[in-house]
């Protein structure tokens, strides 16, 4: 049988709603990815062809597709590959993540990782504009400005409409209790394991993975596996959040403070300042809980 142009992508959809179900997720979630995959292969035109004429929005009109299944769509045929599918498989790789913007190859995608300690397209937008960048040999004005306008692309945030999406995150109460609600179910066994391909010789099933939601947003949590954690012995303490809430997809690591007034409380790394005034610190206590001084133990 001949396969059809968007059949590649239906299979993966597949694939994410498979993994989803194996791991305990939102049962609704699950048949959404499935009814996504079946419109895909009813579609007679190209996925590609219409986020070439429509952008994403376009995707986002089929039936079945909302804007989260949408930008999934649009990942797989930009990208090649779709960040959550990865993350469900235990394959999430931050050097492959930067090597396929334009002007960062393997090489330099490596030492961003391991040199700077990031993980993230929001982290490596940041270093692009604080001057870390610009200390790693290779790293001109002219490949700053083609890096600097890919990732506004890619993090753009913005209705079907063209309108800017609204900013808004989670209160860190939400994002702690989505921590708690993982750590309580690590520490009970409940949690489905994954098997990790980066830093897991044995290719042990290890990484515990949670599904659940707040407030209509959908949460994945897991420990995470980056090199830097390892290098700190952190995997066990660091979760990273991803939060899917429908055109955008946030990320936070929650860790334990090391020092400070706030030391030995769970906080949101980057939200310091929300997270004093959750637990009641002052502001000259918080003042000594910079996020310049959380970032030595993180």
């Amino acid at each position: 049988m001949t396969r059809q142009p968007n059949d590649d992508i239906a299979d993966r959809l597949d694939e994410i709603a498979a993994l989803l179900a194996a791991q305990s997720a939102n049962p609704y979630r699950v048949r959404a990815y499935r009814r996504a995959a079946d419109t895909l292969r009813r579609l007679a035109t190209p996925a590609s062809q219409i986020l070439v004429t429509h952008g994403t929005a376009g995707l986002d009109q089929l039936p079945s597709i909302g804007p989260s299944l949408a930008r999934t769509i649009r990942d797989i045929v930009v990208h090649g590959y779709s960040p959550i599918l990865e993350r469900l498989r235990g394959d999430s790789d931050a050097i492959r993540l930067f090597a396929s913007v334009p002007g960062i190859g393997y090489r330099l995608a490596a030492r961003l990782h391991d040199e700077l300690g990031l993980d993230t397209f929001q982290q490596l937008e940041a270093a692009a504009h604080d001057g870390r960048l610009e200390q790693i040999a290779g790293f001109g004005p002219k490949r700053l400005a083609g890096i600097r306008d890919t990732l506004a692309l890619r993090l753009a945030r913005v209705h079907k409409d063209g309108r800017e999406e609204d900013n808004a995150s989670p209160a860190v109460n939400e994002l702690l209790d989505v921590d708690r609600e993982y750590l309580e179910k690590t520490r009970a066994g409940e949690l489905p394991l994954i098997t990790p391909r980066r830093f897991n010789p044995e290719q042990a099933a290890w990484l515990p993975i949670l599904h659940t939601e707040r407030g209509g947003r959908h949460y994945t949590a897991l420990f995470s596996n980056t090199a830097h954690a390892h290098r700190l012995d952190k995997t066990h303490d660091w979760v990273v959040l991803y939060c899917d809430d429908g055109p955008r997809e946030h990320q936070w690591t929650i860790i334990t403070a090391g020092f400070g007034p706030l030391q030995g409380r769970r906080i949101v790394r980057g939200r310091e300042a929300e997270c004093s005034v959750f637990f009641g610190v002052t502001s000259d206590q918080a003042a000594s809980e910079t996020p310049a001084a959380i970032s030595r133990q993180a």
